[in-house]
């Protein structure tokens, strides 16, 4: 079984009807389902459950065994949204907790960073490690992905 978060969204509607097209439809849905629009986007999917981002943690700890990988694509990503505490809360430890659970049941995770972590680009877009320090995302949200990545 595979859990895809935020899959109520663009992208992760996307992966769900990618999975669709090679036969699964054993996927969790885990997002945040307030909004309708969001909703259309799993119309004509197949998928065994629905699960809102603040049920996955303890529907995991009953049925985690049952999971072969989590694609993480999760996150608030309003650029203009100056609260921390939010990012904090939904970026970053809440992947976190994600992070911890895929290496104590040894379960792949596939996770989605942004380009908000490279700031303007001035120190291009690699992935090295050795170039975070010189990174300066430009709001809240990239911080937040950057200190998770």
């Amino acid at each position: 079984m595979i859990i895809i978060t935020g899959a109520a969204g663009f992208i992760g509607s996307y992966l769900v009807s990618y999975f669709n097209r090679l036969g699964h439809s054993d996927i969790i849905i885990v997002d945040e389902f307030t909004r309708e629009d969001k909703l259309k986007n799993l119309e004509n999917k197949q998928f065994d459950r629905l699960l809102d981002r603040d049920e996955l943690f303890p529907w995991l700890r009953k049925n985690g065994s049952m999971i072969s990988a989590i694609i993480h694509m999760g996150a608030r990503t309003d650029t203009a949204e100056k609260d921390r505490e939010i990012f904090e809360r939904l970026n970053l430890s809440y992947s976190k907790k994600i992070w911890q659970f895929c290496v104590e049941a040894d379960v792949p995770l596939i996770y989605a960073s942004s380009a908000a972590t490279y700031g303007l680009g001035e120190f291009g877009y690699s992935d090295s490690h050795r170039m975070i320090p010189f990174l300066k995302p430009l709001n809240p949200y990239g911080d937040s992905k950057q200190d998770f990545d």
